[in-house]
């Protein structure tokens, strides 16, 4: 079985992602997701985003110069 089956649809413009729960895990771990300061970080982000601060954007290059608020 395949780690990773990215799946393409070429009428779309998206990319399916299937990956096993175990080597997703594995995954994580190799990244340091699960380290406390990452953690901490997704907390402060959903308190952000419960709060209304956040905007939507249609490019990372558009965040560039701009400074939170």
């Amino acid at each position: 079985m395949a780690t990773i089956t990215l799946l393409d649809s070429p009428t779309a413009k998206k990319i399916r992602v299937e990956i096993d729960a175990d080597k997703l895990e594995k995954l994580a771990a190799s990244l340091g997701l699960f380290n406390p300061g990452f953690v901490e970080s997704l907390e402060r982000a959903e308190k952000d985003y419960k709060a209304g601060r956040v905007r939507r954007v249609r490019s990372l290059k558009g965040l560039r110069g701009q400074s939170t608020k």
